[in-house]
């Protein structure tokens, strides 16, 4: 029986070792994807953060199409009469108010001289299909130039005909423009096409963008991002955080209790759309994730400051090279390991290092009290046995 109760005793103390190896094994890895950067590594490196948190998160569909002039916004100028243009004050590509002169038609009727019309801007906006200079015959069917209003555009979205079962009037559209990197223009879905493009085999999905700044221009490309559906409470970061590809996909995570050090954490990806990633596992709420430059943050190796000089900055005291605390007076020796946190982060955001800590004290002191219960069922077995006559051999 104390044979046993000695054999179950040794199996846990091994048990608690191999704990102790896992939590020491965990902290070796995330040493090793520690990146320990000073403040001007930070800089050089344009580092920004947001924080990883629960947010209705949008599925979208991406589809491409060009910006249009606003049905009702483009005006042709003609003239009413015949003659010839003797002044040609309209300049293409330029702003003109409404009332603005724009051309000078002498009429061809007899006259000393002649009667002349001066033909001005129906409407505000920018001159455009200019076709007429000094000298040149003016006849009424014939278009002179055109004003076009941007204060609004027309968008139109070409979105694959397999995806005409997401589509619907009134959802919400997100309009970004490559001539305008970082712009957003928040729409809805005003109408979609009546046929599709039997050639391109798409269904146009119009929306109506408020173009205040007259950043986008007929015929630009534009990209949209159409709502098809909300989930509530989904963790997730903004998609530039998350870098590497297919199964190996980490985000980096700054360290709360060293100043510039950056964990490589790798995540699970779910859903993504044109501002967000979905987290399913990997992050706490609250970690702070860097966003801008955590693509150069992954070729920075072990950064540009070592780990005793990031501990040694964050708790205002030295440390041994390896990360641990030197001890008074012995120069050199190692001391208390530190977690790559230093000194045990709080719980939560940047609590890992906390975690990892109050794991390893307790798996420590279940270690002790496990030695202790061997050794007292040695001794019991031992004065048992000596009660029968003497301790057993072996």
């Amino acid at each position: 029986m104390n044979g046993r109760i000695r054999w179950m005793g040794w199996a846990l103390a091994l048990v608690a070792l191999g704990r102790l190896g896992a939590v020491d094994a965990e902290k070796a890895a995330r040493l090793a994807n520690t990146v320990f950067l000073d403040a001007t590594g930070v800089k050089n490196l344009r580092l920004e953060m947001a924080e990883a948190e629960e947010r209705t998160f949008d599925e979208t569909l991406h589809v491409l199409g060009r910006a249009e002039v606003f049905p009702g916004k483009r005006q042709f100028v003609s003239s009413r009469v015949a003659g010839r243009a003797v002044q040609v004050l309209a300049v293409v590509d330029h702003e003109v108010k409404a009332g603005d002169p724009l051309v000078v038609v002498e009429s061809r009727q007899a006259g000393d001289p002649p009667p002349r019309v001066t033909l001005v801007a129906p409407i505000a906006g920018y001159v455009v299909e200019l076709s007429v200079s000094p000298g040149d015959p003016v006849s009424p069917e014939k278009p002179l130039l055109a004003i076009v209003d941007l204060s609004r555009v027309h968008a139109l979205a070409r979105v694959p005909e397999h995806h005409a079962n997401r589509l619907r009037r009134g959802l919400k559209v997100r309009v970004t423009s490559p001539g305008w990197p970082g712009e957003v223009w928040e729409s809805e879905i005003a109408h979609l096409g009546v046929m599709a493009d039997p050639d391109s085999g798409t269904l146009e999905a119009a929306c109506y963008v408020d173009n205040e700044g007259t950043w986008l221009r007929p015929g630009m490309r534009v990209e949209f991002d159409i709502v098809t559906r909300t989930r509530p409470g989904l963790m997730s970061v903004p998609r530039s955080a998350v870098q590497g590809e297919g199964a190996n996909r980490f985000v980096f995570v700054a360290d709360d209790a060293v100043t510039n050090a950056f964990v490589k954490v790798p995540v699970v990806v779910g859903a993504v759309n044109d501002q967000y990633a979905e987290i399913p596992e990997g992050l706490f709420p609250g970690d702070r994730v860097v966003t801008a430059g955590a693509y150069s943050l992954a070729y920075a190796g072990k950064g540009n400051v070592s780990l005793k000089d990031a501990l040694d900055a964050a708790h205002g005291h030295e440390h041994n090279e390896d990360g641990s605390e030197k001890v008074a007076g012995a120069s050199g020796e190692a001391g208390h390991a530190h977690d790559v946190a230093g000194h045990g982060a709080s719980a939560g955001a940047g609590g890992r290092s906390a975690l990892l800590w109050f794991s390893l004290a307790g798996n420590g002191v279940l270690l002790v009290l496990l030695l202790l219960g061997i050794g007292t069922g040695r001794r019991a077995g031992t004065d048992v046995d000596a009660g029968k006559g003497g301790p057993r051999a072996g």
